[in-house]
């Protein structure tokens, strides 16, 4: 058996499936003359490198209000659009180009080499000789030591809804101008983001990359500082019917904590199931990379659709200081307390 062979035999066959589709679709699209675009993400960066994210898809054109807004953009609309499985993506950086290639998905997430100073830096992408689009990174200081990190679902964002069913309600039927954020919250993040000026934002969800727009403009329209977005992409992977969330989160935690051993994160999430288990786990494997943990209690009615709350540990003798609340509001009270908000 060749190696080519070998390699499909292991590749799960939902996921063969889904390949095929995705080129049948791509197909016909081109057939009625319709071309790919490159939908860049938030990345960041550090010291002589950068982290670009992006997806290369064949999108059909959206209706504007009048004041320039998508109207009545539901979340399916963000799944309309199909993937270009592994497209040449042109990366223009300081006056460098580089090619890169997307993925089977059309994701593009890859690493370039290029100094940019800190803070929100802009450079371009552009597919199949199209017209670049602008995208931009946040780069990260060497004299940073504090980010913070956030979970979006239940933390940002209510949701109110019975696990299971989150990631596809909110992906394909919610309007986007009738979610709700989180009470307190976006005004917690800004004032975290106020008080430590340079430090980096990261938004880490397990929702589709395919919902980032849609995540985006929620979070310009409530206020949300910026910040990178670490999404992860639906479907089948090689050897199982779905990615696993936990594993997606875990995996970039510790990557951001590779990448920048000279800060230390506040992680925000709620009590649903499965983010005070990964903070846990994170910190007991990374203490000098947690600057503390601020957990969004949920609700009673809100923990029952969620399946639960999570089991409450002792962290009196954590490394770094764990809080709770209900809403931001109480999150700030305690961060308060800890010196970590001033």
């Amino acid at each position: 058996m060749s190696e080519d062979s070998a390699l499909n035999a292991r590749i799960h066959w939902f996921a063969r499936l889904e390949h095929r589709l995705h080129v049948w679709r791509e197909s016909r699209a081109r057939r009625r003359g319709r071309t790919a675009t490159v939908l860049p993400f938030a990345g960041y960066g550090g010291s002589g490198w950068v982290r670009v994210v992006g997806r290369v898809l064949i999108v059909p054109p959206q209706r504007r209000t009048e004041s320039g807004e998508f109207a009545s953009v539901r979340g399916w609309r963000s799944f309309v659009g199909i993937p270009v499985s592994f497209a040449s993506v042109q990366i223009t950086i300081a006056g460098r180009a580089h090619e890169v290639v997307a993925d089977r998905g059309g994701v593009v997430d890859t690493v370039i080499e290029a100094g940019l100073p800190s803070g929100w830096q802009k450079f371009t992408m552009s597919v199949e000789g199209q017209e670049p689009v602008d995208a931009t990174a946040f780069i990260v200081g060497d004299e940073v030591d504090f980010g913070v990190l956030s979970d979006i679902d239940d933390t940002v964002m209510v949701t109110a809804l019975p696990r299971p069913f989150i990631a596809a309600w909110n992906s394909f039927v919610v309007d986007e101008h009738a979610r709700l954020p989180v009470p307190g919250m976006a005004v917690l993040l800004e004032q975290l983001m106020r008080q430590h000026p340079g430090a980096p934002m990261i938004y880490l969800s397990t929702g589709a990359w395919n919902v980032a727009p849609t995540l985006t403009r929620f979070m310009n329209r409530h206020l949300f500082p910026d910040g990178s977005m670490l999404l992860t992409d639906w479907g089948p992977t090689h050897d199982r019917w779905f990615r696993s969330g936990r594993e997606h989160k875990l995996t970039n935690l510790r990557r951001l904590a590779a990448e920048f051993p000279h800060v230390r994160w506040l992680l925000i999430g709620d009590d649903g199931q499965h983010d005070e288990s990964i903070y846990t786990e994170f910190m007991q494997e990374h203490p000098d990379s947690v600057a503390g943990v601020a957990i969004r209690r949920l609700s009673p009615a809100e923990a029952i659709l969620a399946g639960g709350r999570s089991e409450s540990d002792d962290h009196s003798d954590d490394s770094a200081p764990w809080v709770a609340a209900s809403d931001g509001a109480g999150l700030r009270e305690r961060l308060t307390d800890t010196g970590i908000l001033h």
